[in-house]
């Protein structure tokens, strides 16, 4: 073989060696970039699971935390209770119609919240808000043979839902005015416009912030044994249920600013069987509050939305508001305060609207209920003590 052959072989290995000489670089550069990738994709894992298990542990802690308020919030809690009086949604059909309750929310464009419309701003900041109905809901046309027979069409119910009142007492002497049709019409309208009733042996049980109340209501008329009895026996199921019972009593004697022997002694026998408050209406004018045991009686609230009388001489009337305090889901105390209405927006007639009373009237409504007040040891005011 010639020189210049051997030249050539001689370049061509070199050309072949250093061609080999690269693919084992590139193959050992990509196999080291690939272990790096994987390295590197392995620390990332890691470093986000350690920041997932971090994550988790701060939203555990902020749940823990979070339960620990929950616990200690529910272990101390605020109850407001709102009480107001006779509310006659209806007319006698012997009335003059053009003075009537049904008349004036006609002229109001058939708005059922006129009736209620100045009481909201307070009822749709408390819990709960009762009132005695002391009327019927019916079409029926036969009365009972009585001076006074009250009644309205059933869609006037749906006042009760735009005043925000969650529940009313039907044991009166109103609830029969059209027999037992009627009774029954009303008890189906007010199913129909889911507002909860108590009373003609109907009880009311509400958990409100996880804590029961039951509410009673009774013709409070005489005080014989069978009705004690009865009353007994009602109070001691609702506790036995854990309930805190709060009980109506429609009783007392119209006109009259004092309660009489019998609605003492019907309430004094109520609180010591373990009722927790006591609220009264039939007078249709305000009577005084009691402290008995520590606990409150209102004789009575007098009218409140009241389409018995176009023009009541004594418009006076007032909401009652009992704060309940409780620790660990027992009561532990309430308060009550007066908030000073009339039944009427304005003086010179009944519109059907009562209204908060402010200034000189609602200082002489506080201090009338005050001076008709017994044993309570505190000033009645209209905020709490």
């Amino acid at each position: 073989m010639d020189k210049r052959k051997k030249i050539k072989l001689k370049k061509k290995k070199n050309v072949i060696f250093i061609a080999t000489v690269c693919l084992f670089s590139t193959i050992i550069v990509a196999f080291s970039t690939v272990k790096f990738m994987n390295f590197m994709s392995d620390k990332a894992k890691t470093e986000y699971a350690n920041s997932k298990v971090q994550e988790t542990k701060k939203i555990s802690n902020e749940g823990d935390n979070k339960n620990k308020n929950t616990k200690e919030s529910a272990s101390n809690i605020e109850i407001l209770l709102s009480s107001a009086g006779d509310c006659t949604i209806g007319t006698d059909p012997r009335f003059d119609a053009d003075t009537s309750l049904p008349t004036m929310v006609r002229r109001h464009n058939n708005d059922y919240s006129y009736l209620f419309k100045n009481a909201v701003p307070i009822f749709e900041k408390d819990d709960i808000t009762i009132v005695n109905l002391e009327t019927t809901f019916t079409n029926a046309k036969t009365r009972a043979d009585k001076t006074f027979t009250f009644k309205a069409q059933p869609e006037f119910a749906k006042a009760l839902n735009l005043g925000s009142i969650e529940g009313v007492n039907i044991s009166n002497n109103h609830i029969y005015d059209f027999l037992d049709k009627g009774f029954k019409d009303t008890i189906e309208t007010l199913r129909q416009y889911n507002i909860n009733y108590f009373g003609e042996g109907n009880k009311w049980i509400k958990e409100i912030k996880g804590v029961k109340f039951g509410f009673l209501g009774y013709q409070g008329w005489n005080n014989n044994d069978k009705f004690m009895n009865k009353l007994k026996q009602d109070i001691e199921e609702l506790k036995g249920q854990g309930c805190v019972v709060v009980i109506n009593f429609h009783w007392g004697e119209e006109g009259n600013y004092y309660p009489n022997s019998i609605q003492k002694s019907i309430a004094h026998y109520a609180i010591d069987q373990g009722a927790d408050l006591i609220i009264g209406h039939h007078p249709h004018v305000v009577q005084g509050l009691e402290k008995y045991k520590d606990k409150i009686i209102c004789y009575s609230l007098g009218n409140f939305c009241f389409g018995g009388n176009s023009n009541p001489s004594d418009k006076d009337t007032f909401v009652l508001q009992t704060k309940f305090s409780f620790n660990n889901n027992k009561l532990a105390k309430y308060d009550v305060r007066v908030i000073p209405f009339s039944v009427s927006s304005v003086e010179y007639t009944n519109d059907y609207c009562p209204t908060p009373l402010s200034g000189d009237d609602k200082d002489r409504v506080l201090g009338k209920i005050n001076k008709i007040s017994t044993n309570l040891g505190f000033k009645i005011t209209d905020s709490f003590n």
